[in-house]
């Protein structure tokens, strides 16, 4: 055995170790010649919001084929995917990219016998008390029970409580009989609180409804606990990554390299009402109509009521408030205190904004 050998090497590592520490902490004594960048983050030039968008949309997308060919794939998947509704599930899908197309798709395809509601996660603000009422007033339809001939209290009228009860009590003629929700991301910023999540569980608990959701932020299923996720929803987590670009639910969000504009652009404003039914983008139509001829003044509701029955649009209040919930989750819609104290419709956009709008949708 070498000993000398062996401690002479060590010695040279312990040298160059000491000569390492030596150096680095005489680097931090002495003063650094190098001279500070006096340039700042404010100093960059950001984009207008409305150009970075409208260029983003001129960007070529890649591997179409493949894509489309991969959602196509998920139709096989569609009979799996009733049955475990039929039998008490929730459908959770997850993977990445937009999972809008093939929800959408099942629900129209596979759901067609059914009453589909759908909610849009991605948006800001969500009236869930709205969406409830339109549950409870299409599982009304299809009851028979001496709540229908006789109804208390109108359903608007309810408290979520009595809501909730309704849709899991009510009697059906039909065991299979049930109303779907589908919520495009459940996980959004306008349901991921607390309080709503507590409510869609309770509401997937319901031995009339069946939840079929998205997810997308990586720490979602954080937002149940034990109880939630296996008893109250029940779900059924399925991967369906489609790798489609997150359009529609990018679109509410400020773009990160962009300002932000105080109003909405023309072409978000022109997208959202292409993606309503024609009945919703008439109502808007009829506002709009009525903004450019009054610029100074909002649209009383009662007004709006009065001219859409005219036109043959709306057959209730009911109906209306849906359309007008819709605006008003997507920013499209504002409430404007009249100087007699009523509260008008006022739509955030210039005049010339609005004509190019109606031109979009026409």
């Amino acid at each position: 055995m070498n000993i000398n050998g062996n401690r002479e090497e060590d010695e040279e590592e312990e040298d160059e170790e000491f000569e390492f520490s030596r150096n680095y902490f005489l680097a931090k004594e002495l003063p650094s010649s190098a001279k500070k960048s006096t340039h700042k983050l404010t100093d960059i030039n950001v984009v207008d919001e409305q150009e970075l968008r409208e260029a983003t949309l001129h960007i070529q997308p890649k591997h179409e084929n493949e894509i489309t060919n991969l959602i196509n794939s998920y139709k096989t998947r569609y009979p799996e995917w009733l049955l475990s509704l039929r039998c008490g599930f929730a459908l959770l899908m997850y993977g990445f990219g937009s999972k809008k197309v093939v929800l959408e798709d099942f629900a129209s395809t596979a759901l067609a016998e059914y009453s589909v509601v759908v909610i849009n996660g991605y948006l800001q603000a969500i009236n869930l008390k709205q969406v409830v009422i339109a549950l409870a007033e299409v599982l009304c339809d299809q009851v028979k029970t001496k709540r229908r001939a006789n109804p208390q209290q109108p359903f608007n009228s309810q408290s979520m409580e009595d809501l909730l009860t309704f849709l899991d009590e009510a009697e059906v003629e039909d065991r299979d009989c049930f109303v779907c929700v589908v919520i495009h991301n459940i996980d959004g910023p306008g349901l991921r609180d607390s309080e709503t999540q507590q409510y869609l569980a309770r509401l997937a608990a319901c031995s009339h409804i069946r939840i079929v959701a998205s997810i997308d932020h990586v720490n979602a299923p954080l937002f149940w606990d034990k109880k939630m996720a296996q008893t109250q929803f029940n779900w059924c987590w399925h991967h369906v990554p489609t790798f489609s670009p997150y359009k529609m639910e990018g679109m509410f969000y400020p773009l990160i390299l962009a300002h932000g504009g105080a109003s909405q652009s023309v072409k978000t404003a022109a997208i959202v009402l292409q993606s309503l039914t024609p009945n919703a983008q008439s109502v808007f139509k009829v506002l709009a109509e009525h903004q450019l001829s009054h610029p100074e003044e909002g649209m009383p509701i009662s007004d709006l009521y009065s001219a859409c029955r005219e036109r043959f649009l709306v057959s209730s209040q009911v109906t209306l408030n849906s359309h007008l919930t819709e605006f008003k989750d997507h920013e499209l819609v504002k409430i404007k205190r009249h100087s007699d104290g009523q509260d008008c419709l006022h739509i955030p956009l210039a005049a010339e904004a609005l004509q190019k709008v109606l031109l979009e949708i026409s």
